[in-house]
């Protein structure tokens, strides 16, 4: 077919149409439309196809069981009545066609005639009466042969009733005038009774609709031009149906259901030339205003300011309202932490066709609070109580009802220790790219053991850092840090003393002091997948080594991680790389260390060696046993890619750490808010077994 080249797209204000709504015929039942609310504000449709619609209600209407059905059916035959319009559902919207039905006679003087033949026949059905009809045509209207077969097949195939030489009710010709219209091909039908030498000669005089040659598309803002095009050519040239019409217009009103958005085909109207004009209402937001809640559903005043909640919303003034997008706004706002409840409440502005937000909040009780936890650090290996951690912590997560937070933290651990100050802002005023800023002060003490392990007691790395960074979405699903961080690093003994050297004469600093001074500048990129069994996770940060001062080191470290998944049928595989270098004078407790539950398991943390560059890769097969548990089959491999000696000082070679090795084993996972409590038990290649237990998915 060639291309339609009147097909046309506007945007422009829709015209209301006067709508009248008689009784229909055939009652339809429509499932809940969720947009009905808001579409009962739009302009309603008006009649495509015929404007001088009699808007009252039709004749057989009126018939009673107390009239005289002979008297009522010679009434009929004299005089040309109306019915109501036909109604066809089109998505809760009356699409109107003309159903005109009349009976006339060909000769007035034939009355007595006529009553006697219409008296004859008795059958009915009870106490309507019935009429032989001797004979049953098509023709248009005005009475001539249409000179279109087809559409004379299309309306006798409509017919199930009429048929010659049979006795017909009012009801049962009202009936076939319905069926010749729901065709669809014809505006009009007006059955017409003539009285002749044969009997009675029933004619149905219809009128076809147009040819379509064109189209008028108006209000559709958001629609593809292509989705309406490839709706209607398959139409052109051809006699215009109203059913064919009616899926359309299914079709266009699920495509904005699919979508969530507030959109309808609004009214249809066939012009002159075959030209069809579509309108389509499509509803804006108007508006958008923030209500504050209390717990009982009560107005109060918030602490939040509204513009710190407005300006989380990728909804916005003038776009067409989506119900999916209102959705993540929900999702966005409840993330900020500081909300214990939100909703959208869409409402309908006035007549003007669009649509009012009101997003109800209901805040926390308090931003701030005093919190208090434990976790697990898999640095320790050895002691009664090996590698716990007690946390405690004073916050505030609304500042100045900007969503500000601040964070006084403590962790405490049979060696660990991390005081910590944190002031995030997650959304700079002002900027329109959601940046986000925090300045940081820690100072920590972490065990030394995972390079420098000590037979004769323990060793400690004492951080302090001081540092501001900036972080914002620069893609979907990708976001990305920058920052700069000072740090003073140092080793301590097992009594808080500075050493320069560990027990086997390595260098613990690569200054020679008692601690190491560096400026970082730190660049990370973050992607993140849907969460979903099957998707990905990779993350590059590098940090570079400032030489502001002659004492300060200068190296330049990256870093990479990769996680995907899989799923095969109940079995979800798991594959993980990760992979590093070192550049330039760096600390050697700052050496990657190979080894442990979030490296290769089956080896102590560390043990299987220390290097200027590693890699790991990891394959995990897992499977469901019973609820929340989960079994796994897993293999791990590891190696410093020949990296150990160029560490300064050797830390691996005199605690002969093989640089390389695998391990694999089983181990069961169950789902809890903490993220996958792990068991595992694992052998590695020197053929020792150990166990390892984690919290959350592999880094």
């Amino acid at each position: 077919m060639p291309q339609n080249e009147d097909v046309r797209f506007t945007s422009s204000s829709i015209k209301k149409f006067p709508l009248f709504s008689p009784p229909p015929l055939h009652h339809h039942r429509h499932t809940p439309n969720p947009l009905h609310f808001i579409l009962q504000s739009f302009p309603k449709f008006s009649h495509p196809f015929h404007q001088n619609l009699n808007p009252k209600i039709g004749f057989f209407q009126t018939l009673s069981k107390k009239f005289n059905p002979q008297i009522t059916i010679l009434q009929f035959l004299r005089k040309p009545r109306n019915i109501n319009p036909f109604s066809c559902n089109l998505s809760n919207t009356p699409l109107l066609c003309c159903a005109s039905i009349a009976l006339t006679q060909s000769n007035p003087d034939n009355t007595a005639s006529l009553t006697a033949s219409s008296s004859g026949p008795k059958a009915g059905s009870g106490n309507e009466e019935r009429v032989l009809i001797s004979e049953v045509l098509v023709r248009n209207k005005d009475g001539e042969e249409l000179e279109r077969k087809d559409l004379e097949s299309e309306a006798l195939n409509a017919l199930k009733a009429c048929r010659p030489n049979s006795a017909l009710t009012v009801r049962e010709v009202q009936e076939d005038v319905h069926r010749i219209v729901a065709s669809g091909y014809f505006c009009s039908c007006m059955p017409v009774a003539v009285d002749t030498r044969d009997g009675i000669r029933l004619v149905f005089q219809v009128e076809p609709n147009q040819e379509f040659h064109g189209l008028v598309c108006e209000g559709a803002n958001v629609l593809p031009a292509r989705f309406i095009e490839d709706s209607f050519r398959d139409g052109y040239g051809k006699i215009v149906n109203i059913k064919r019409i009616d899926e359309i217009i299914i079709s266009i009103n699920g495509w904005y259901m699919e979508r969530g958005l507030f959109g309808a085909v609004s009214g249809i109207e066939m012009l002159s030339g075959g030209m069809i004009r579509l309108e389509v209402s499509e509803a804006e937001v108007n508006n958008i205003a923030i209500r504050f809640l209390d717990r009982t559903g009560e107005p109060t005043l918030g602490k939040t300011r509204p513009e710190t909640i407005l300006r989380q919303l990728t909804t916005k003034k003038g776009q067409v309202y989506s119900m999916l997008q209102g959705k993540r706004d929900v999702d966005t706002v409840l993330a900020m932490g500081i909300m214990e409840d939100v909703s959208i409440i869409p409402q309908p502005a006035g007549d003007t066709g669009k649509v009012d937000l009101v997003m109800n909040v209901v805040e926390r009780k308090s931003g701030g609070g005093i919190s208090a936890g434990g976790g697990i650090s898999s640095g320790i290996t050895s002691g009664p109580l090996a590698g716990l951690i007690g946390s405690c912590a004073i916050y505030h997560k609304n500042l100045f009802g900007r969503n500000q937070k601040l964070n006084l933290s403590l962790e405490r651990g049979q060696i660990d220790s991390i005081f910590r100050i944190n002031y995030t802002d997650p959304w700079i005023e002002g900027d329109d790219k959601r940046t986000s800023r925090s300045i940081m002060i820690q100072n920590s003490r972490t065990p030394g053991t995972l390079v420098h392990n000590q037979p004769d007691g323990s060793l400690t790395i004492g951080r302090v850092t001081a540092g501001i960074e900036y972080s914002r979405p620069f893609r979907p699903k990708w976001n990305g840090t920058a920052g700069v961080m000072f740090q003073r690093a140092g080793a301590r003994d097992d009594k808080g003393g500075p050493i320069i050297r560990d027990y086997y004469s390595s260098p613990l600093t690569a200054s020679g002091n008692t601690h190491d001074d560096m400026l970082l500048a730190k660049l990370e990129a973050v992607y993140t997948g849907s969460g979903d069994p099957g998707s990905s996770v990779f993350v590059f940060n590098m940090d570079q080594g400032l030489p502001v001062w002659s004492e300060w080191l200068v190296f330049n470290r990256v870093n990479a991680r990769a996680r995907k998944g899989l799923v095969l049928g109940p079995l979800h595989l798991l594959l993980s790389f990760s992979g590093g270098h070192v550049v330039g004078n760096f600390p050697p407790h700052e050496a990657f260390a190979l080894g442990g539950t979030n490296s290769v398991r089956g080896y102590e943390e560390g043990a299987v060696g220390s290097g200027r560059s590693y890699v790991v890769g990891c394959g995990e097969i897992s499977f469901p046993l019973m609820g929340p548990v989960e079994g796994a089959v897993f293999a791990d491999y590891g190696t410093d890619l020949a990296s150990g000696p160029t560490v300064p000082g050797d830390p691996a070679g005199p605690r002969r750490k093989p640089g390389s090795g695998y391990g694999c084993g089983v181990g069961i996972r169950v789902d809890s808010p903490l993220g996958p409590l792990r068991l595992e038990y694992a052998f590695n290649d020197q053929r020792t077994g150990r166990f390892h237990f984690g919290v959350g998915l592999r880094n």
